[in-house]
């Protein structure tokens, strides 16, 4: 999967299958990704926005997971908490872009 950050520059790399976005990003060194709460759903600090072309395989955000979006910083119609991502097999290459700002 690619992270882009709020500058433009793409870091790619290799997640998981059955683990998260955020802990990819986490175990990556994926600089504006702070997930203060660990995925726990409790935060907004791991805010992502999913890359047009993958919104829909992504899915949909949970209403959990949309409660704590009114937290984040700039929310747009394919903002998502990546600790509410998991990776799987039709995800691969998805692209994710980091907000300048965390919650």
């Amino acid at each position: 999967m690619t992270f882009v950050d709020s500058n433009g520059q793409p870091r790619t790399v290799e997640g998981e299958v059955g683990s998260t976005v955020m802990e990819t990003a986490r175990r990556n060194d994926i600089p504006e990704i702070a997930a203060e709460c660990g995925g726990a759903c409790a935060c907004a600090t791991c805010h992502v926005y999913v890359d047009e072309k993958w919104t829909e395989k992504v899915g949909k955000p949970s209403q959990m997971e949309e409660d704590m979006l009114d937290f984040a910083f700039d929310v747009k119609p394919n903002s998502r908490l990546c600790c509410q991502i998991t990776v799987r097999p039709e995800l691969d290459g998805l692209v994710v872009n980091t907000p300048a700002q965390q919650g």
